[in-house]
């Protein structure tokens, strides 16, 4: 149960934020002893790979904060933050952690189950991402796209450390995506409707 939270808790996070995950993940294993990552994906601890996500991850931080900008690095992530979460899923919850000291056999004996769960959720929380930022730079005329990527960056962060360290928690972390989620559908939806009632009052 618990490297299923793992996996669900960096999958998700790499919804948000494709590359933090992985660079985590990759450098904890590399230079603590907090995770160890199965045979099959030591990979991810490579220094050239590390530095790739290093570069990756600013890259999309910096992308992320610029209205307009943002926009368009949503659709370019629309490809690369589900690849980040099934790559997320598979590598974490194979792993060896503080919280996971004994992975099932259920993630490594069919490796694709992992990175496909890990696909669909990054899929479906980046889908929810790139829904709401345009409502939010509507309404706030692009102030509010910065602060709302910053708060995502630390969502990202925190459901990573969450995931490897107290897998539990990733439950209370999951809760609140959903209900950010609901919030942004229903902003979606009132737009729509003031948008619909505003030429009939004009006539």
């Amino acid at each position: 149960m618990l490297e299923l939270l793992t996996g669900a808790g960096l999958a998700t996070a790499s919804g948000l934020n494709a590359a933090l995950p992985l660079l985590v993940l990759g450098a904890l294993d590399r230079w603590t002893t907090l995770v160890t990552l199965p045979a099959s994906w030591a990979w991810l601890s490579d220094g050239w790979v590390l530095l790739i996500l290093g570069l990756l991850l600013v890259l999309e931080v910096v992308a992320d904060k610029i209205p307009g900008v943002d926009s368009v690095n949503d659709v370019v992530q629309t490809v690369i933050r589900p690849t980040a979460g099934g790559l997320a899923f598979g590598a974490g919850s194979g792993s060896e952690t503080v919280a996971v000291t004994d992975p099932a056999s259920f993630f490594t004996s069919g490796s694709w189950v992992p990175v496909a769960v890990g696909v669909v959720l990054a899929l479906t929380v980046h889908t929810g991402k790139a829904l709401g930022r345009p409502v939010v730079n509507a309404t706030t005329v692009g102030a509010g796209g910065p602060v709302v990527s910053a708060a995502e960056d630390v969502t990202s962060l925190a459901l990573t450390a969450a995931a490897l360290l107290v897998p539990v928690l990733v439950l209370v972390g999951l809760a609140l995506l959903v209900w950010a989620g609901v919030r942004v559908v229903r902003r979606r939806a009132a737009r729509r409707r003031r948008r619909a009632v505003t030429p009939l009052e004009g006539t």
